[in-house]
């Protein structure tokens, strides 16, 4: 059985706990950087990213967060979780991780009140995944090597390079499990390819 952490610093850790387990993965709640040795996949979870951001380098995350994706580990990030994955940023030009070969933009779809429910096609998984839009992120240009999975409003919301994926909204905060099966299938197979 694979083991998915989620870092626990802020943000929806239970509910993505709870996800994992639903998809028969085992969760652990990732609050210390030699955590990180012991699961096969990490979620970054959705919440404020300059709060995550502080709270990363008040408990020394940075550099085993980068040597996590540098080693090819599975690294899932919804919607602030995104926002650290990217290379840039629209409003500043470097990113936090740099993990995966995107520009974000913060806050794309306005404030809290802006929040919204609509279901995406998410390429490889369905034609009706829910997602929980909340002070969203977008997507707003991806390298060549990065594949688009889902769209709305013709604007990115999902995406994937390699053994990266991140998502604009919330699977987390609904009962559709079915983009964290994915994540869990993504870090089954690179940990058979890492044996």
């Amino acid at each position: 059985m694979v083991t998915i952490g989620v870092l626990a610093l802020q943000g929806a850790v239970k509910e993505h706990i709870r996800m994992i387990e639903v998809s028969g993965a085992c969760a652990v709640e990732v609050k210390r950087p030699e955590q990180l040795a012991d699961v096969d996949g990490l979620i970054l979870p959705g919440g404020e990213s300059t709060t995550m951001r502080k709270l990363i380098d008040k408990y020394s995350f940075f550099e085993p967060l980068v040597q996590f994706g540098a080693a090819g580990k599975p690294v899932f990030g919804t919607c602030a979780g995104m926002i650290l994955m990217a290379r840039e940023l629209t409003e500043q030009k470097d990113g936090h991780l740099g993990y995966m070969d995107m520009t974000v933009e913060r806050n794309a779809f306005g404030r809290q009140r802006e929040s919204f429910e609509a279901d995406v096609s998410v390429k490889g998984i369905a034609n009706d995944v829910r997602a929980v839009f909340i002070r969203a992120p977008l997507v707003k240009r991806v390298g060549d090597d990065v594949e688009v999975l889902a769209m709305f409003n013709e604007e990115m919301v999902a995406v994937r390079q390699g053994s990266f994926l991140a998502c604009s909204f919330h699977p987390e905060l609904t009962n559709d499990h079915r983009l964290h099966q994915f994540f869990i299938d993504m870090c089954k197979k690179h940990d058979v390819r890492a044996q």
